[in-house]
């Protein structure tokens, strides 16, 4: 799984982890369009890299947004270009690392005064949590189906 760290002076979201993806352009037909052209401004790989295999359904955050994945495949070999404004590192994760449920945590913290739960999945030196442990939560259920949901409460 390709993912992105955002750089630190973002002023939303700085320094997490997270797909390379962004909001819909008036230009965009489809979030299908906003991914591949979001994937190639932030990280340089061209839509003829990728091999779309399907959308997942749409991911809502606790602040309002909603989020359309796509998935494809790359196929190397590649060469990705930074935008150094936004992605301060792009690196892989084994597929096999979100689909172990051993790897699946669940927190909640205090956030405007509600209690508010969020998945993490914890990779080497990098904390995949929130939107984007979400995402990948969405795709286990996709590929696993949702018997195979066991969720290590974490806090």
């Amino acid at each position: 799984m390709l993912l992105t760290k955002r750089t630190a002076h973002l002023h939303h979201h700085p320094g997490q982890i997270s797909f390379p993806g962004g909001r819909v352009e008036e230009n965009d037909s489809s979030p299908v369009d906003t991914a591949l052209r979001e994937t190639e401004e932030e990280i340089g790989l061209y839509s003829r890299q990728v091999e779309l295999l399907c959308a997942l359904p749409d991911y809502f955050t606790g602040t309002g947004f909603r989020i359309t994945p796509v998935v494809g495949l790359v196929h190397p070999p590649f060469e990705l270009k930074l935008d150094a404004f936004e992605v301060a590192e792009a690196f892989e994760v084994p597929l096999s690392h979100f689909l172990d449920p051993a790897n699946h945590q669940r927190h909640s913290m205090v956030h405007e005064g509600r209690l508010r739960y969020y998945h993490a999945m914890p990779y080497k030196g990098y904390y995949i949590w929130g939107a984007t442990a979400g995402i990948l939560m969405s795709l286990y259920r996709t590929l696993c189906g949702d018997a195979a949901m066991p969720v290590r409460d974490e806090g």
